[in-house]
């Protein structure tokens, strides 16, 4: 699979991007936070009630379960046995109001504020290097300067703040997740609030919701087809009847949560973990897995390494993507944000809280 930098300076037609592959791009306890409920999503500030370090979080207990799937994409293959420790994970996905407050407080400045050093990127196209990121621009919304031939492109001035290029706003969108968002940003954030990101191991284990086998179950539609997840509806990517309610991200919360009282554990924004990826998965068992070594990577000259991202996002379609499954894996270049993408947060602490 080739990078979506590389994907974006050359795509041809929307057939080409296809065949490339370019989608890489329960209770709480003992916790006293107002949390999002179905139905309230829209009136949610975006930020949990409490400054303590597990606000907005639930406790997974520990367990194993059976990581990958047979039947889907050969990247999730094989099925093995992995158990891990308990830990804590965001109730939903980090949000702009919550990123907002860490800018705020660090005066941190994003990689797509930033842009690529060339001299760390040799070779990148010039029009790659300038402060930006990966904007999604629907083939028939000629106004938004669509291209039935390209349907991602590398908007200068697309950041966390201006989601779809310079001019645009977050204003009234809070509680959406935050996007545009570098696997450096993501880790910077985590730390700052004394978390980490999830192993893929840790990620896959909460989607599934204390369920276990394969992962059907947890798809953006039930049983009579009803959407229960913030997905792409219709012929991706020229028609979305956006039956789910949103055309787009979609405020935190607003779909049913799964067994652990997780909310968007598929659908609405790609989520980073901390893995580094490589195709596919080893038969054997493990506990508390970590992913491959970097050392254990093959990078192509040029090419940036790339982190494990999981859930799909509001972009995946039964036609196209489709990986809205637990199971679900795509790689994802690690100097490179992108509009569908987003992330959520761990703690790997007892369930007994420590003081804040």
């Amino acid at each position: 699979m080739k990078p979506l930098r590389f994907i974006l300076s050359r795509v041809a037609s929307p057939l080409a991007a296809v065949a490339a592959g370019i989608y890489a791009v329960g209770t709480v306890v003992g916790g006293t936070a107002p949390q999002v409920e179905v139905g309230t999503c829209a009136a949610y500030s975006g930020l949990p009630g409490s400054g303590q370090r597990t606000a907005g979080m639930a406790f997974i207990p520990g367990g194993a379960f059976h990581m990958g799937s047979e039947r889907h994409q050969p990247e999730e293959r094989f099925t093995h046995v992995v158990r891990v420790d308990g830990f804590w994970i965001d109730r939903h996905e980090v949000t702009n109001a919550q990123f907002k407050q860490f800018v705020d407080a660090t005066g941190y400045v994003t990689l797509a504020e930033r842009g690529l050093d060339p001299k760390t990127h040799p070779g990148t196209p010039k029009d790659l290097l300038v402060p930006g990121s990966v904007v999604f621009i629907q083939p028939n919304d000629h106004k938004g300067g669509g291209r039935v031939t390209q349907w991602w492109q590398y908007v200068a001035g697309a950041q966390w703040r201006q989601p779809t290029g310079s001019g645009s706003s977050i204003v009234g969108k809070e509680n959406h997740p935050v996007v545009h968002i570098a696997y450096e940003d993501a880790l910077a954030y985590a730390q700052w609030r004394g978390h980490s990101l999830p192993t893929e191991a840790q990620w896959e284990f909460a989607a599934r919701g204390g369920r276990d086998g394969e992962d059907d179950w947890s798809s953006a539609f039930d049983a009579d087809g009803k959407p229960i997840a913030n997905s792409w509806q219709g012929l991706f990517p020229v028609l979305n009847t956006n039956d789910d309610g949103y055309a787009g991200t979609a405020p935190v919360g607003c779909f049913k949560p799964n067994g652990y009282g997780l909310y968007d554990m598929v659908g609405n924004v790609w989520e980073w973990t901390g893995d580094w990826y490589r195709p596919g998965h080893s038969r054997e068992a493990a506990v508390n897995p970590m992913g491959p070594h970097f050392d254990q990577m093959r990078v192509a000259a040029g090419q940036a390494p790339s982190r494990v991202i999981k859930g799909g996002s509001h972009l995946c379609a039964a036609n196209y993507c489709s990986r809205y499954r637990p199971a679900a894996r795509q790689p994802q270049e690690i100097d490179l944000g992108a509009a569908h993408l987003g992330f959520r947060t761990v703690l790997n602490e007892p369930a007994q809280r420590r003081s804040p």
